[in-house]
């Protein structure tokens, strides 16, 4: 490859290149609630600007799975204006459309359907944040995709076996190949290539003229053993993988040196959390591809994009200022933040002169470590006196204590003495997601705090089903399946000692960890969580877009998200069960002890 050509011509693919939107991030926020929209309207013009032949979406185009009317009719309102006109499209699909649109009723690319005018094309992936839901498998692209103007593809319906079969292109002699594979749980798609069950089909004639793009939305970065898609996992015929789903903009392609494909990471286009890896600068990318070997990726700085400064402060390390024993030694540490939040300010105003484009007022985080005995100072307090600079006055100031929380995971003995609390809080900051917590919390109580009946990986997904999609069900109805399922088995295996019990459980419960049968067994969970719903006539939120389960998994662009109180009872008026009376009566005869959070 020619990482440096650039000429424009006939023959010369131009694609724009963009990733997780989150399209209606606080939307509802007074101050940061036009971003995301306003970006993705810079996003779009620039393709205009530019004439590119398409644009290629990596993933969360939406930041929730149901979006809001606004979010949509902002989205629809946008891609109208600037995807559909007069221009002539300069490229032809050569492949089976109809296998690589298998997801909607029109399934041939929208610029060839008659009775649309398209002049730039939209190629998306789904992300976690938009993945399909339900019975049907749909998502917010399927709606944009039926209104013609967005062509979803890579959406793969099989939990046994992906076969990824490319769009074919072709403008003048370059022929272009773009696979894409929308989100999937990583556990799952990891233990799908080492098991070879994942599948990229080539062309059949000429497979070595073709240039392979491939869009992907999943964990890059090694969040645990299993928990990402390592580089070497895909194939080596690819030229270029453009990697969604991890936020930190590292647009510039770098060579897999294993491989000897490239990989170019964009980024989010909207800071989602305030985390280090949102701070970087905020790009899209302008693909050039002429032929099987001249490519280059041209840096685009997006102009509407919020600043974002983040700083960490270590208290320890200002000894010659002051040390816990200092008389007024919290105020000497809110004097020190002052300054450290002032200086980031006038560093924002210095970089947006000359920048009419940039929000006035920028995001600020300044992280605090407090180890070693020093204290907390009220930080409601301390932001009010930044209420009218900042963005996100609420949260500037982070406390945290990473180093005595690993003394005291290291001092774990017989006895768990851990602050689960800051414990949470401090990596939830960092970014892991609902179901890492569940793992790092069970993980470091493996002595005394151990779940006997459920899985980790199941109380995560019902966990994440309570957060994300506002199902009050799921943990519930999980624990009654499993129970009802464990029951049948002891008593299929005539067990009837406690000893016996608790091991036989232990046993049933390892032999389905990380199986199909697992995961299959939580969906009939969370099947059942809104049946139960939608017999009481409960129908929360927004319902524009099913809310059946799905394996979503929150990624590294969440912060911490607090688990918001039931609403009701356990209750359940006028309706009875009783199975699950007779379910909760055994368990109790059984003493099965161990089921807890």
């Amino acid at each position: 490859l020619q990482p440096t050509y650039k000429l424009d011509d006939e023959e010369t693919f131009k694609i724009l290149i963009a990733t997780d939107v989150h399209l209606g991030y606080l939307e509802k926020d007074a101050i940061r609630g036009n971003d995301s929209y306003n970006t993705l309207n810079e996003i779009l013009n620039c393709a205009k600007t530019n004439k590119v032949d398409f644009i290629l979406l990596g993933g969360d185009l939406f930041h929730d799975n149901k979006p809001s009317r606004r979010c949509l009719h902002n989205c629809i309102t946008m891609l109208r204006r600037y995807c559909m006109g007069d221009s002539p499209i300069h490229f032809n699909i050569l492949s089976d459309q109809t296998v690589n649109f298998n997801t909607t009723q029109f399934p041939w690319v929208n610029y060839q359907d008659e009775n649309l005018n398209i002049s730039i094309p939209v190629f998306s992936i789904h992300g976690n944040h938009d993945d399909p839901t339900g019975a049907e498998g749909l998502c917010a692209l399927d709606l944009l995709g039926a209104s013609g103007l967005i062509n979803h593809f890579g959406h793969s319906n099989s939990v046994e076996r992906i076969e990824i079969s490319p769009i074919l292109m072709q403008k003048g002699n370059t022929k272009l190949a773009l696979y894409g594979l929308g989100s999937i749980p990583d556990e799952r798609l990891y233990r799908m290539f080492v098991n070879k069950q994942v599948t990229m089909l080539r062309p059949k004639e000429d497979p070595d003229e073709w240039f392979n793009l491939f869009a992907i939305h999943q964990n890059r970065s090694k969040h645990g053993p299993t928990n990402y898609i390592p580089e070497q996992f895909l194939d080596d015929f690819l030229d270029l993988v453009v990697w969604g789903h991890e936020h930190e903009c590292l647009i510039t392609p770098t060579r897999n040196e294993q491989q000897l494909f490239y990989v170019t990471q964009p980024g989010s286009s909207v800071a989602t959390s305030l985390s280090p890896g949102e701070a970087t600068k905020k790009h899209i990318g302008l693909l050039r591809v002429k032929g099987r070997k001249k490519m280059n990726l041209e840096k685009i700085p997006l102009k509407t994009v919020r600043q974002f400064f983040i700083q960490d402060v270590v208290l320890a390390d200002y000894q010659d200022l002051f040390t816990p024993d200092t008389p007024q030694v919290t105020k000497k540490v809110e004097n020190l933040c002052h300054a450290k939040v002032t200086e980031m300010l006038e560093e924002a105003e210095r970089e947006r002169l000359g920048c009419p484009l940039t929000p006035e007022k920028p995001l600020i985080r300044l992280r605090v470590d407090y180890s070693g005995g020093f204290d907390t100072f009220n930080t409601s307090r301390f932001s009010q006196k930044f209420v009218d600079r900042v963005a996100n006055p609420k949260d500037i100031i982070h406390f945290l204590r990473r180093r005595e929380q690993k003394e005291d995971i290291k001092g774990l003995t017989h006895e768990v003495n851990v602050d689960y609390g800051k414990l949470v809080k401090t990596t939830a900051a960092e970014g892991l997601r609902v179901e890492d917590l569940v793992k790092q919390y069970f993980q470091a109580a493996e002595q005394t705090v151990q779940l006997s009946l459920l899985t980790e990986q199941g109380m995560g997904k019902a966990i994440q089903e309570f957060v994300d999609k506002d199902e009050k069900d799921a943990i519930e109805e999980l624990i009654t399946y499993q129970l009802e399922k464990t029951q049948r088995h002891l008593q299929a295996r005539g067990v009837t000692t406690e000893q016996d019990i608790d091991t036989e459980i232990r046993l049933f419960r390892d032999s389905k960890k990380n199986t199909t049968e697992e995961e299959n067994e939580i969906r009939e969970a969370i099947n059942r969580a809104k049946a139960h719903r939608l017999e009481r006539g409960d129908n929360p939120g927004d319902k524009d877009i099913s809310d059946d389960f799905a394996d979503v998994t929150m990624d590294s662009d969440e912060g911490s998200v607090p688990f918001p109180p039931p609403t009701r009872g356990r209750g359940r008026g006028g309706r009875g069960r009783g199975g699950r009376g007779r379910g909760r009566g055994e368990l109790s005869a059984m003493n099965m002890k161990r089921l807890q959070l």
